[in-house]
């Protein structure tokens, strides 16, 4: 166990990239959520995700900003953000080891925009879990 106070190395950031197997044109939905958004927006994602990377996620306190899902959605968290009158949210898996990955890393699985107070619609988490399993199959990271 690390000592209070001692330093870690932050963990690694990736996004999640469908295989070919799953989707012949391998897209990278994170990505495509994030260049679908404000300059601004987009950029308070990256602030929080390496936030996050830096702490990290074992001890990130959250604060509204990064939250652990929960019921069908449990294992995966939710990096938050409103602006301009809507709820934004990225999608993300915490991988503890893999030498794959290079280290412990987050994966950025894909986003989803909602009005404010409003649920997220199911077949919008349905395709979150599905990225997930996919992730977990495949393994595929863009490179």
């Amino acid at each position: 166990m690390p000592r209070a106070g001692a330093r870690h190395e932050p963990w690694l950031i990736h996004f999640f990239q469908r295989h070919s197997d799953e989707d012949a044109s391998t897209p990278v939905p994170a990505i495509e959520f994030l260049a679908s958004l404000p300059a601004n927006t987009a950029a308070e994602f990256h602030a929080i995700l390496n936030a996050v990377a830096k702490a990290p996620p074992p001890a990130f306190s959250g604060g509204g900003k990064w939250e652990a899902m929960h019921g069908d959605m449990a294992g995966i968290y939710e990096a938050r953000v409103t602006s301009r009158g809507a709820n934004h949210r990225l999608f993300c898996l915490v991988v503890r080891s893999s030498e794959r990955l290079g280290g412990p890393s987050i994966v950025c699985l894909g986003g989803l925009t909602k009005p404010l107070r409003s649920p997220a619609q199911p077949r919008d988490y349905a395709l979150i879990r599905q990225y997930a399993a996919e992730f977990r199959k495949h393994g595929t990271v863009l490179k």
